[in-house]
């Protein structure tokens, strides 16, 4: 039932999370236009840009509500007239800014909130004030409350939100060193012993499925004298490690959202551009873009040449080329800065040393710096 005609609804939105849906949704369902104000400060560290795009991904099919932002780093006293007129003439300035992108221009008469301030507000909008929700009762979740802990909170964060703050353990290591094993292994024990954690599922590598579709065809084809192709007989072309980088980073993202707060991937697109460099004997600048300004929290686990017996299953190059791949990857990841741990052992043994690196990186990855109070 539309009762107002242009509804506001501000916030730091760090991160948004459902009782945000629940105003913003409320709002547009009684409100004949919306504007949403997403206001951080500079010192946030999830940047304004990437929330209006979160909210406006989750609002894609919400045609009357416009997104707008500006930094605010004014200190927040809700004791002081000067301050709160600081920070209604920056909301004035979005306000302004998103009437200019629509062409056309409503009154704010209507102010949704679940902050006890939302009354204050809207009185400087000459605006009615909506309260929603203040007990956090109908959505038991706060922004302070995520950053805290997302894990506490995975089921109230959008898809777009959970892919962005989800933890990716990466396995990558030779041929045949238990990466596969280790990777199942270790979902397996954070979907068994950490509450919060029991949807933690794995991502398999893309590039032996590659692999055995590119033997499949070669075979299938018909040879002189019924000679058959080995993976060594074939030919590698950079765009095909282009496609293997791209469908892998992509299968991870979408398990993301799926997967809780932490995914174990069995290799990703940086390892694809080391394979590249295997098979065409010189590095890809195309294939290591896929990595570029990608999922911040992401910790590699390297498994180890000496702990597993090679054992050829087809499609592997052979044990002469994993001491190689061994110590080119140690090379890359220093290289490029990533964080990583060596693990080895029989399988026991790895997946102990691979629970500890995890458990200490859960501990600090998830570090936001605090608004301003």
């Amino acid at each position: 039932m539309i009762e107002f005609n242009h509804g506001l609804v501000i916030g730091k939105f760090y991160p948004p999370h459902a009782g945000h849906h629940f105003l913003i949704r409320t709002a547009a369902r009684h409100c004949r236009q919306v504007t949403v104000v997403v206001m951080p400060s500079s010192g946030e560290n999830i940047a304004m840009e990437l929330r209006l795009q979160w909210l406006r991904a989750a609002f894609r099919d919400f045609p009357q509500i416009l997104f707008n932002g500006i930094v605010d780093d004014i200190p927040v006293d809700y004791h002081n007239a000067a301050i709160w007129e600081a920070h209604v003439g920056l909301m004035h300035q979005a306000i302004v800014a998103a009437d200019q992108q629509r062409g056309s221009t409503l009154p704010i008469d209507a102010v949704f909130s679940s902050e006890n301030y939302g009354v204050e507000l809207a009185r400087y909008f000459d605006a009615a004030p909506v309260c929603l929700d203040q007990a956090r009762s109908v959505y038991p979740v706060s922004g302070t409350r995520v950053r805290q802990n997302p894990a506490t909170c995975w089921n109230f964060l959008a898809p777009e939100v959970q892919e962005w703050l989800s933890v990716r353990i990466i396995i990558v290591g030779a041929e045949s060193t238990g990466k596969t094993t280790l990777t199942q292994n270790l979902a397996e024990h954070f979907r068994q012993h950490l509450p919060g954690f029991q949807n933690t599922d794995w991502v398999a590598e893309y590039g032996r499925e590659y692999s055995w579709v590119k033997l499949a065809m070669a075979k299938a084809k018909l040879q002189p004298n019924g000679w058959q192709p080995e993976l060594g007989d074939l030919k590698w072309q950079s765009a095909e490690f282009m496609d293997i980088a791209r469908e892998q980073q992509d299968r991870e993202n979408r398990q993301a959202r799926l997967s809780g707060p932490l995914l174990v991937a069995d290799t990703d697109a940086f390892a694809t551009g080391i394979w590249h460099e295997r098979y065409t004997g010189q590095r890809s600048s195309d294939v290591e873009s896929v990595m570029s300004g990608n999922h911040p929290r992401r910790l590699y686990l390297l498994t180890d040449v000496h702990s597993v017996p090679f054992e050829q299953d087809g499609i592997r190059d052979g044990e002469h080329i994993r001491e190689w791949m061994q110590e080119r990857f140690k090379a890359r990841l220093q290289d490029e800065g990533y964080r990583w741990r060596p693990v080895q052992g029989n399988a026991a043994s790895c997946l102990a040393q691979a629970v500890l690196a995890v458990q200490e990186y859960l501990g600090e990855t998830w570090n936001f710096t605090p608004p301003l109070g």
